[in-house]
């Protein structure tokens, strides 16, 4: 199997060192794992206002309370800016949505008992500091220039560079939510297949999980506002990669496509010691191999450079030494268990993966993009083949339902993961979005007071 450098601090003398970063991610059967990311919005209970950074009710009093639970502080500058135990963290997002980046878990029994043991320790701090959490794909409430920015270099970088490239950038790093699902490949050509599956059926996972049809207090005219500023943000680092579905795809092609991605930063130690971002937005990563880069001639990338790098991109779809699942609006703690549950059904099981690939293999570019285009505006609802992404999900579901029941991977009450998915069979049955029961409530018991949706889907 190809190895990647010896030492992610050696310099990278070999493009052919990309390519063998990524394929040594490949692993058996037995090794495969599920990683779960999910991010929440934070208020205040009595203003409803984002908590800032600083201060006796800010986060990075709630970072540092959930030391009591075994959590190791990250710093920057000498501030709490992450958290880390047993192969998990908890991070921040750019105006403090707080993320947990689960650990690798062998199941779905494992990932939902993490999620649920990350939001009593969040409450038990949130709560002694008079701060609650919301589980949405949009901040439902407050302007951006309302919300609040964290302390991290990356950031500031982010925050300059973003209004260069479009116009929603900025709602994108201070305004979104999502949950998002790691998961493992045996070969390269088990790769270029989930990939395949995966980019394809998103739009169906963010119809399914559609959850942000509120901006600044007034419904916005989408169910999943959140995937429709993804259109919007970065087009060199964002979308569909239709070339995922070409003939000849694989590590090397994506290694292709990241290396033209503009830069953001590269981290260095200063003379002080001390770690600093030095603003590399809009340069590119090929001069940089060859020690051309703007600032910092002379100097060659390492593989921590590469790694960063990587997590630069955007698209619907994200390979590292895994591939990420990217669709899908941040929900409350049972969608955060049913989205590892729906994509590991597809993919984990090889009969189901070869029937989601009969699903979508022969959907042309046009259909791939016309439901990535239409789907963040009418979700379930919207048309394909003379019927709606409703009958597509409910088919997709099926498919990952029977993965799962192949799976048989059983808690001690001898139930398997199929459970995890019933949130989602039953609004695909009913063909109601949460966003649409949102708005249903909004236009209905709540009067227009969108206040009520902090009080009423808090977690």
């Amino acid at each position: 199997m190809p190895t990647s450098s010896p030492s992610p601090d050696a310099p990278i003398l070999d493009p052919r060192e990309l390519t063998a970063e990524i394929a040594s991610g490949e692993k058996p059967r037995p090794d495969w794992r599920i990683g779960t990311e999910h991010e929440k919005f934070g208020f205040r209970l009595d203003d409803l206002r984002p908590p800032t950074f600083d201060g006796e009710r800010g986060i990075e009093a709630l970072l540092d309370g959930l030391t009591r639970f075994g959590w190791d502080r990250v710093r920057e500058n000498g501030r709490t800016v992450a958290l880390l135990r047993d192969g998990a963290s908890v991070t921040l997002e750019p105006a403090g949505q707080l993320e947990l980046s689960g650990a690798p878990l062998r199941d779905i029994h494992e990932t939902c008992q993490e999620v649920g043991n990350h939001l009593y320790e969040v409450k038990a701090v949130a709560d002694e500091l008079r701060l609650g959490f919301l589980g949405m794909g949009f901040q439902p409430k407050w302007r951006r220039d309302e919300m609040p920015w964290m302390p991290k270099g990356r950031y500031r970088i982010m925050r300059d560079y973003m209004p260069r490239v479009g116009s929603l950038g900025l709602d994108m790093m201070t305004r979104t939510c999502t949950v998002q699902v790691n998961l493992d490949y045996i070969t390269e050509a088990d790769m270029v297949k989930k990939f395949g599956v995966a980019l394809a059926l998103q739009p169906i996972a963010t119809a399914l999980f559609a959850d942000s049809p509120f901006t600044e207090g007034r419904p916005n005219g989408y169910l999943s506002y959140r995937s429709h500023i993804w259109t919007d943000t970065d087009a060199d680092r964002t979308g569909m990669l239709d070339f995922v579905f070409e003939d000849g795809f694989g590590y090397e092609r994506y290694v292709d496509y990241i290396l033209d991605v503009p830069m953001y930063f590269v981290y260095r130690n200063g003379a002080d010691g001390k770690g600093h971002y030095h603003d590399a937005s809009g340069q590119s990563f090929r001069a940089f191999l060859r020690g051309e880069l703007p600032g910092l001639e002379g100097e060659l990338p390492t593989m921590r450079d590469w790694t960063d790098h990587m997590t630069t991109a955007f698209p619907e779809v994200r390979l590292k030494k895994y591939l990420e699942m990217r669709g899908a609006d941040g929900g409350p703690w049972n969608r955060l268990c049913a989205l590892p549950a729906f994509w590991v059904g597809l993919l984990y099981d090889d009969a189901a993966l070869d029937a989601a690939w009969d699903l979508v293999r022969d959907f042309t570019r046009a259909e791939r993009h016309a439901l990535r285009d239409h789907v963040p505006r009418t979700a379930l609802a919207t048309p394909f083949r003379g019927h709606s992404v409703r009958e597509l999900a409910i088919e997709a579901l099926k498919i990952s339902a029977a993965g799962l029941r192949r799976r048989d991977r059983r808690n001690a009450q001898d139930i398997d993961e199929v459970r995890f998915l019933e949130p989602l069979i039953e609004l695909a049955e009913a063909g109601q979005t949460p966003a649409e029961r949102k708005l249903e409530l909004f236009h209905g018991e709540w009067h227009g007071d969108i206040d009520r949706v902090f009080r009423e889907f808090a977690y």
